[in-house]
């Protein structure tokens, strides 16, 4: 199969690394290099990067409606173009290049979660499952016919564990569906539109703490946060990002020494540090405080006084 590959992020890249061991990839299409942390310095994708790794030809555009970009596309003949988190829409004349069509890995079970954040918004939800599915691409937001899908249990997985694992996932269902699709043997489902739920991008400061918060939620947040959105909050007057978090009730020591805990509340006992929420208290474990490394929750309150006593509040992020 000669094969376009479309994708920008590392989800992207695990499956364009499966991909390119079994098929001809003949180009490698992704977002443009952008700026990417403290240096200020533009950072090619990681679809870029594993594709330079491979020697695959890479092609940067600012948009496919362009009709020389078009016929650029056209003139390489792929069998179909493949596609994982590109980030780009592609037009109905893109769509219609390919022999077999264009195939999107999409990182859900459809059609819950069509859209930007299917993995963030399936944590937000509580969802016990989530999935991959191997979608032909119309010109709708996720709206295609799908053929093979593949599910995980959500847990208590955080987004970037979860997010690896349905790459590898949907590295080998699509891998399954190109097969079936040279074979002449593949069969599609249509969505039910009855069961549709979209997974809205991530709003700024939509993962952020607050005293008002359950544990659940709080949890979820953290769970559900990243680089891009992360999980802000102000610890003992210090703003922090929590990188990692539990219910307190997770163990029955953590229970005993979190009991009575109000909302706003710090407490560091036993070596542990715990914040107040609605319902109970939430144990912090991994922490970043504003300008210096990830550390371990304990080792950043035993070095604030008074946080031993209870006299220590915490709050959503200031401004």
């Amino acid at each position: 199969m000669r094969v376009v590959f479309m994708g920008t992020p590392e989800f992207s890249a695990s499956i364009l690394a499966e991909l390119a061991s079994q098929h001809d990839v003949v180009a490698v299409y992704t977002r443009p290099d952008a700026v990417r942390g403290r240096g200020k310095q533009l950072v090619a994708s990681p679809v870029k990067a594993e594709a330079e790794r491979r020697g695959i030809p890479v092609r940067c555009p600012r948009t496919l409606r362009d009709a020389d970009e078009q016929a650029a596309l056209a003139a390489l003949e792929p069998d179909v173009v493949c596609v994982a988190a590109y980030g780009m829409l592609l037009p109905a004349e893109v769509l219609a290049i390919p022999r077999f069509g264009c195939l999107n890995v999409h990182a859900s079970l459809l059609p819950r979660w069509r859209g930007a954040a299917p993995v963030e918004r399936a944590i937000l939800a509580g969802d016990e499952e989530a999935g991959v599915c191997i979608m032909r691409m119309e010109e709708g937001l996720d709206t295609g016919d799908y053929c093979v899908c593949r599910s995980i249990d959500v847990a208590d997985k955080n987004a970037a564990l979860l997010t690896d694992q349905l790459a590898d996932l949907g590295a080998h269902a699509l891998l399954t569906a190109l097969s079936q699709l040279e074979a002449g043997c593949i069969r599609w489902t249509a969505q039910e539109e009855a069961r549709v739920t979209y997974a809205h991008k991530i709003e700024k400061g939509e993962l952020d703490l607050f005293p008002d918060d359950d544990v659940w939620l709080a949890c979820a947040k953290v769970r559900a946060s990243s680089d891009a959105h992360p999980a802000h909050a102000v610890v003992a007057d210090k703003p922090v990002t929590v990188l990692s978090a539990r219910p307190a009730v997770a163990d029955e020591q953590s229970a005993k020494l979190s009991a009575g805990m109000v909302p706003g509340q710090v407490r560091f006992a036993g070596k542990r540090l715990f914040i107040g929420c609605t319902d109970g208290a939430v144990e912090l474990l991994e922490i970043k405080p504003n300008g210096k490394q990830a550390m371990a929750a304990k080792a950043f309150a035993a070095g604030i006084q008074g946080i031993k006593d209870d006299t220590k509040i915490w709050e959503g992020p200031r401004g």
